[in-house]
């Protein structure tokens, strides 16, 4: 399929884009990426995806990030809002995207149910895949584990590989921020309860940084429609696991916005 790069200024700098499909029909699915993702990282993700449901998807990098400018200061504890605050409006306004659906993993599932919260009019739908919806024993553990093995010789060169010289920035990002007092008290609850849209959360019955407590308590303070999915064994990444199910279920999620 064919595919359209771009680069969207924003008041911190350059955020790298791609888009699959053409800008028509709406709505055009909108894909916020996991703690150390990118665009490159959704790999074959959004091209079938455009192609199941013949509608624009459009991924990007987020400042940090892939192929977007450096972050131009550290993280700070309201990173997710801030997204939605600063990336979206300018990513809408720059590709011409018009009404949404919102798609996110992990983490990125948090910031789409932000943006929805605080751009209800662009919004027609919500995703979560793997979302963490507060800050649990479990994610903390799998993020120690992870910040273990990437001091193993050749890991942050894996990183390298997708962010170049800010892949250290993209590791500390990750897990100083979840690993910060500061950020202990973190969860989506006002969030989810300012969304009127429909969502849908997909979650792996074998996540390791998250349990089965965090779909059902993001349906559970969803303020509108929600249905929660489990993927029976199946880990963090749905999608890459589990591709033609998860396509399946948003298949199924998009009719019902129609």
């Amino acid at each position: 399929m064919d595919t359209t790069d771009h680069h969207v200024e924003t008041p911190g700098g350059r955020l790298f884009t791609r888009s699959w499909g053409a800008a028509a029909p709406a709505p055009a699915i909108l894909l916020f990426h996991d703690s150390l993702g990118c665009v490159d990282l959704w790999r074959d993700f959004p091209a079938r995806l455009a192609a199941a449901t013949t509608l624009r998807v459009v991924a990007y990098d987020r400042l940090g990030f892939g192929r977007s400018d450096a972050h131009p200061g550290p993280i700070g504890p309201d990173f997710i809002r801030e997204e939605a605050r600063t990336a979206v409006p300018a990513l809408s306004e720059a590709l011409g995207l018009g009404p949404l659906v919102l798609l996110g993993h992990s983490v990125g599932g948090a910031m789409a149910v932000a943006t929805a919260a605080s751009h209800g009019g662009l919004c027609q739908g919500v995703i979560t895949i793997a979302s963490q919806a507060f800050v649990e024993d479990r994610t903390l553990q799998g993020i120690l584990e992870a910040k273990a093995a990437f001091a193993e010789p050749g890991q942050m060169e894996r990183l390298a590989r997708y962010h170049g010289d800010k892949a250290r920035f993209v590791l500390e990002a990750w897990t100083q921020t979840w690993l910060s007092p500061d950020f202990a008290d973190w969860s989506q609850d006002e969030d989810l309860g300012r969304l009127s849209c429909p969502l849908l959360a997909l979650h792996g019955d074998r996540d390791e940084y998250g349990s089965l407590a965090h779909p059902q308590r993001i349906v559970a303070r969803a303020g509108g429609p929600a249905r929660a999915v489990t993927l029976a064994d199946c880990g963090h990444v749905p999608h890459r696991e589990k591709p033609e199910l998860v396509i399946a279920e948003l298949i199924g999620f998009l009719r019902g916005l129609a």
